[in-house]
């Protein structure tokens, strides 16, 4: 079968070459052959590096990491859904049924994502690049399942536009993409985005809803006083409890987690130090609580909300974060002081990971100067040393 497909690109590719009647559309043509194949091109002059990872196996790997997250998002749904209108169901009755209705809001991310990428590429006479290969998982992944998909277009459209393409395409955005499109729908449709209406499927709709039933998730219940009313802490670690679509399951984040370390395409001292810097600034609110929020054990902030798919998905994004060793670990470590400061101290927003990654996003290339002109700075100061004890021979 890939023979046959081989065959029939390389038949048409002439016409898509420089000269040919169809060559306009180069870029495009090259991006769908980049993505099914290796390209054939090699470096011929300059200094390259050489290396078995490029960009499209550094996106598939990441995919992989956020399969476990996926599959489970997809479970979880359709248990939050029967579990809403008291009925009964197998597990894989369920895992369809969530699949579903997951399926449309990953088509539509995709479909409007790459739309806009081809464009662009097309405008300026680039080549297209695979970054959107997981963005395009990501959005959907940290939105309610019940989130019409016009908005999800429009928020898709929105980060796409304004918090990639304007800095220059992938590899040039200060911001996260897939962060900015849940920002630009929490403050643009926060209805859509907050309450215990939005993360059960048809709960928007009130449809067939049993009494009694709560779509409240374990960070609405702490910053309405209601610590009491949370699940325990193996139900929120396994995630069967109602939230955004991957972001649920710490234990399924963490298997993604570790794929992303062994591979070494994610960064084990940014996933760390969030997780060290959360843990830190938890304990401090525990010593001086003032209220039952600040109560909540310190290690409860890491399986609530979207604190682990943050530290592991988002945070480590190689564009947006910290560059240098030393700076991922300052990087990793505000990250989860401000997560878990945002959202225990401010009531109006309890998921404050958000915009913790997107705050320190902008302070990134910051952590790093100061970083590298600290090497400097002691190389200088060796450097200086090293003379004077020279000039102190000659003298002797």
């Amino acid at each position: 079968m890939m023979n046959f497909l081989r065959k029939g690109i390389s038949k048409i590719k002439p016409h898509f070459t420089e000269g040919g009647k169809l060559g306009k559309f180069r870029s495009v043509f090259e991006g769908f052959e980049s993505f099914l194949f290796v390209p054939d091109r090699v470096t011929f002059k300059g200094s390259h590096v050489r290396d078995s990872i490029d960009l499209k196996r550094t996106m598939s790997v990441v995919i992989m990491a956020l399969l476990p997250a996926l599959l489970f998002g997809a479970y979880n749904t359709g248990l939050q859904h029967f579990r809403s209108i008291g009925a009964e169901a197998e597990p894989l009755e369920m895992f369809l049924f969530g699949f579903m209705k997951i399926l449309p809001l990953i088509v539509v991310s995709y479909s409007v994502g790459l739309g806009i990428e081809f464009i662009a590429a097309q405008i300026r006479g680039h080549e297209i690049n695979e970054g959107f290969l997981v963005t395009g998982l990501l959005i959907p992944l940290i939105m309610p399942v019940d989130i019409p998909l016009w908005m999800l277009a429009i928020a898709t459209a929105f980060a796409v536009i304004i918090g990639k393409e304007v800095f220059g395409g992938t590899g040039m955005n200060v911001f996260n993409p897939a962060l900015i499109a849940r920002a630009f729908l929490f403050f643009s449709y926060p209805a859509w985005m907050t309450g215990e209406k939005v993360w059960t499927q048809g709960m928007i709709k009130g449809e067939n809803i049993i009494d009694g039933f709560s779509g409240a998730t374990p960070l609405a219940l702490c910053a309405a006083g209601e610590t009491s009313k949370i699940p325990s802490f193996m139900q929120m670690f396994i995630g069967t409890i109602p939230g955004s679509i991957g972001e649920t399951s710490t234990l399924a984040i963490l298997i993604g987690a570790l794929i992303l370390i062994i591979t070494g395409i994610g960064s084990w001292k940014i996933i760390i130090s969030v997780f060290s810097g959360g843990l830190a600034m938890g304990l401090l609110l525990n010593f001086f609580a003032v209220n039952p929020y600040m109560e909540v054990p310190a290690y409860y902030h890491f399986v609530m909300g979207g604190f682990a798919f943050g530290a592991v998905f988002m945070a480590t994004d190689p564009v947006s974060g910290a560059q240098t060793e030393k700076g991922k670990w300052i990087y990793g470590f505000l990250i989860g002081v401000m997560s878990i400061l945002i959202r225990v101290i401010n009531p109006a927003y309890p998921e404050g990971v958000m915009l913790a990654i997107l705050l320190m996003n902008v302070f990134a290339p910051l952590i790093d100067y100061f970083v590298i002109q600290s090497n400097i700075n002691k190389r200088l100061k060796r450097a200086g040393r090293a003379i004077k004890l020279q000039q102190d021979e000659r003298v002797q």
